[in-house]
């Protein structure tokens, strides 16, 4: 099983979106946590609401900060385009999905960016499926 961990800066959309793909999808195949440089401390609303839409209740997750999630060397760290405001992380690979910021994106855009997000988990996902 990989370990794959997914970054962004406030750890209150894009990350947690990515990280109950990773749950969802790869359970079997990647071990996902995810972190931000400057965790808000809740959940972004709108994205609770769009992954209900695919069955998935993104309000039973926490906001978190590099301290709270397990002190390992990654074999996959995920930004997902805050580049230099992502802190480092020790990781075998490092990657930047460049997902644009979701802060002032309406619902049908923020959908539109979760399905992104459910390609590139899934991709990644298929990936270590053939290692």
């Amino acid at each position: 099983m990989k370990s794959v961990l997914f970054i962004c800066v406030e750890n209150s959309c894009r990350s947690q979106i990515a990280e109950a793909f990773g749950k969802m999808l790869g359970q079997d195949v990647i071990a996902c946590h995810s972190s931000g440089s400057r965790p808000s401390g809740m959940i972004n609303q709108k994205a609770i609401a769009s992954m209900r839409k695919v069955g998935y209740d993104l309000a039973t997750h926490i906001s978190k900060s590099l301290n709270e999630i397990p002190d390992i060397e990654y074999d996959l760290a995920i930004t997902m385009g805050c580049e230099d405001k992502c802190p480092w992380v020790r990781a075998k690979e490092r990657q930047d999905w460049k997902i644009p910021d979701p802060k002032h994106m309406d619902a049908g855009q923020l959908d539109q960016m979760r399905d992104l997000i459910r390609g590139k988990v899934t991709n990644l996902i298929s990936k270590y499926k053939g290692t």
